[in-house]
């Protein structure tokens, strides 16, 4: 089975790469495929271009077996589209089961993403959640997909949704960004090599406001 991760890693921390080695584990994935997102359809565009975010998540997986980096929406023109990404990497792999990985939050908004229901044309939901999560009522399309258990999701190439817990590392971006803008240092929340990048590039520094005298 491929997994699917997507996001606009902005930057990757550790709490994106520990969620993915589990989910990677648990569902015994050939590969997980970590797609970085150049234009997300439901945020603002990220302040840092594509190709930097890019190399930080590069520079994050090099050495994780089993990880690769897919720059397949940073290809694309327009809004970065799940449905398309799952398209175009359906029709590369054949009848191989393809699992999307997303985080308990997307999933309460899944219905307002672009051509939803044709997700699961081409692949498995697994929604990653955290210990203590509420289950949302789901609608009646959803409801029959529900898969009896992980095994299932091997026997074909898409079309069920799991719920999957994971471990839950309270770590954002947003909050790494706040941190590096107010001078602090991040170590520990990502890896060495993204921090390196991050300086080096000197992203996500503090807006200087000039004041007329």
């Amino acid at each position: 089975m491929i997994g699917v991760y997507g996001g606009t890693f902005n930057p990757v921390h550790y709490g994106h790469l520990r969620t993915a080695l589990e989910v990677k584990e648990l569902f015994e994935l050939e590969q997980l495929r970590l797609i970085p997102c150049r234009f997300p359809p439901h945020r603002e565009e990220p302040e840092v271009p594509a190709h930097i975010r890019l190399q930080m998540l590069e520079a994050a997986v090099t050495d994780t077996h089993g990880f690769s980096v897919d720059r397949r929406e940073l290809d694309r023109a327009g809004p970065s589209y799940m449905v398309d990404t799952l398209h175009s990497l359906r029709n590369e792999i054949g009848n191989t089961p393809l699992l999307l990985f997303i985080g308990a939050d997307a999933f309460a908004g899944l219905e307002r993403w672009h051509q939803w229901q044709r997700l699961l044309d081409y692949a498995h939901i697994v929604v990653m959640t955290r210990p203590g999560y509420a289950e949302l009522a789901l609608s009646a399309f959803l409801q029959q997909r529900i898969a009896e258990d992980r095994a299932q999701l091997s026997r074909q190439m898409a079309g069920l949704l799991t719920f999957q817990e994971v471990t839950a590392l309270a770590i954002s971006a947003t909050a790494i960004r706040e941190l590096v803008a107010a001078g602090r240092d991040p170590q520990y929340l990502l890896p060495d090599r993204v921090i390196e990048l991050i300086r080096r590039h000197h992203l996500y520094q503090p807006l200087i406001h000039h004041t007329g005298n």
